[in-house]
């Protein structure tokens, strides 16, 4: 996808990484998308005491997509890190978030490279299997 500007949707990434709330692992996330309408969302990494409750960056992207009025994300960078931001792929439970919303065309950042949802999620389950 020739068009997304993957440096500028990283440092969004990277401007909410350092909001992350992580005083448990010191480990902060921030993820950013583009939106199909042009709009870009992000989220960050929320932990809590109760190590099962924490917030995934990933969640708080989809929140910022639905707060914002929906649509379909196009194009996904995550980054994470203890000081400096690198790039890193959503666990399993954060790709089904990201699949919702995107679906397996979804275009994704990775440490290997541009691949797209339906690569790092072969066979995901999603609303179409409902019908």
């Amino acid at each position: 996808m020739a068009d997304v500007d993957w440096e500028a949707l990283r440092a969004t990434a990277a401007t909410v990484m350092a909001r992350a709330y992580a005083p448990y692992s010191r480990f902060r996330v921030g993820a950013a998308a583009l939106v199909d309408d042009g709009r870009v969302v992000s989220g960050c990494n929320v932990e809590n005491a109760a190590y099962g409750v924490v917030l995934c960056a990933e969640c708080g992207l989809i929140s910022d997509l639905v707060a914002g009025g929906g649509g379909r994300l196009v194009a996904f960078t995550c980054v994470g890190g203890e000081a400096e931001p690198e790039v890193i792929t959503p666990c399993g439970r954060c790709r089904q978030l990201l699949f919702e919303h995107g679906g397996p065309e979804l275009v994704m950042e990775t440490p290997a490279g541009i691949v797209t949802l339906a690569d790092m999620l072969p066979q995901a389950f999603g609303p179409d299997n409902l019908a």
